[in-house]
């Protein structure tokens, strides 16, 4: 039988500033934040010290509250967190119920990415980089090593260009939005030309080609897949560095620092530095010729073969079908195409995997001049948009909701001071 439900609040009395913060369970700064954030009304009443609040919108406010907090707790001890972004399913995923596949083939990464952030189509956005942003991150990452990662570099520049906006820390939509429109471009202007000159205008896919490729006039069909491939990566649901971008933004840092909490999850051979990974088995298929000799190398040593299958797509990952359609166009990528149906068809003697969108970045890597960790740059500056997505939808949540409880196992206290 189902408890019964409290009987609902006289509408028409009003609370106190005290009464609605501990009918909220929260203190009295944080009723004031709600009022702000228009999550609350408050009014004035004759006879009555301090703002006052409609007992009805307190409790309901609770309500929605207790819920959502519910929402953060999955079943099997896995985080789950509400969210109107991304959604995984069937071998498919949409942006904003959208399928991202459709919208990466008819869309620049600068659309998709708006998309994400607002819930509309803007065609033609652009992303321009603030000169005195792109300053100092370029004084910043010419200052580190020349081995320095990509995501070294991509999380100097972030922190440099954080000190160059004097209103980081307005976390209103407008102003966030305006430090993702800007914070993008400047990461890729700050990067290092990759043996020619810097490009500096046009779509960001033409701008970041100049920082990867040796090729210094690609063809259309090229860009067309690094663009396409910015697109499709630009968010993947709540992959581990996006929830520490939300865990960052739960505690409200700045745009720039969930950023950068991101940048330094990213840099894991289990997320981003993937496809460097893949990158480097498929140079080595081409060196050999025949995948079967390399394959045998990599299972010796007790690794497992990159770039092949993905826990949350039991067939294949829609990001590679898309990004190997484009790959196809491209004359020059054939023999990276061949090496990747090679490295797939010999483990498929004993693990059916499809490739992943790893092997597909390696291929578009491989095959365009670019380094091996050329795809871990990708897929940095692709997924910030979709940080920023998740960082302004966090923000609008409850602070600090991402706030697990440890499960202490050590020595039960309490224990003797040590010698």
């Amino acid at each position: 039988m189902r408890d019964q439900e409290p009987a609902p609040p006289d509408t028409e009395r009003r609370l106190s500033t005290k009464e609605a913060a501990e009918l909220l369970g929260v203190k009295p700064e944080t009723v004031y934040a709600y009022v702000s954030r228009g999550q609350l009304s408050s009014r004035r009443v004759s006879g009555r010290r301090g703002s006052t609040f409609d007992a009805g919108e307190v409790q309901a406010l609770a309500r929605r509250n207790r819920r959502e907090g519910a929402g953060t707790s999955g079943s099997g001890g896995e985080l789950s967190v509400r969210t109107r972004i991304t959604l995984i399913e069937s071998d498919r995923y949409f942006f904003r119920g959208v399928d991202a596949v459709d919208l990466a083939a008819g869309h620049t990464y600068e659309e998709v990415a708006e998309w994400l952030w607002t819930g509309r189509m803007l065609p033609g956005s652009t992303f321009t980089a603030p000169a005195a942003s792109v300053a100092v991150a370029r004084r910043a990452v010419d200052a580190l090593p020349e081995h320095a990662a990509p995501t070294d570099l991509l999380r100097v520049a972030t922190i440099a260009a954080a000190t160059a906006d004097p209103l980081r820390f307005d976390l209103s939509e407008d102003a966030v939005l305006g430090t993702a429109r800007t914070l993008i471009p400047t990461l890729v202007a700050a990067l290092p030309p990759a043996g020619h000159q810097r490009r500096d205008e046009g779509p960001l896919a033409h701008r970041l080609w100049s920082r990867l490729s040796v090729h210094k006039d690609p063809d259309e069909a090229s860009l067309r897949a690094l663009d396409t491939a910015l697109a499709l990566l630009v968010d993947h649901d709540l992959a581990a560095s996006t929830l520490a971008v939300r865990v960052a933004a739960s505690a409200r840092a700045h745009a720039y620092a969930a950023v950068s909490a991101g940048l330094g999850v990213i840099e894991g051979p289990l997320h981003g530095a993937a496809s460097g990974l893949a990158h480097r088995l498929l140079q080595d298929v081409l060196d050999q010729g025949d995948a079967a000799p390399v394959i045998t190398d990599e299972l010796r040593a007790g690794r497992r073969i990159p770039g092949l299958g993905h826990r949350l797509y039991p067939g294949e990952d829609p990001r590679a079908r898309a990004l190997f359609a484009l790959l196809e166009q491209i004359p020059r990528a054939e023999p990276a195409l061949l090496a990747a149906r090679d490295i797939v068809e010999t483990t498929a003697r004993h693990a059916p995997l499809h490739a992943n969108v790893d092997l597909a970045l390696a291929v578009l890597t491989a095959s365009c001049g670019m380094a091996p960790t050329a795809g871990e740059t990708i897929f940095a500056v692709a997924r910030t948009a979709g940080w920023i997505a998740h960082a302004l939808e966090e923000y609008g949540e409850r602070p600090l909701r991402m706030r697990p409880s440890g499960l202490y196992a050590g020595p039960k206290p309490p224990q003797p001071l040590p010698e």
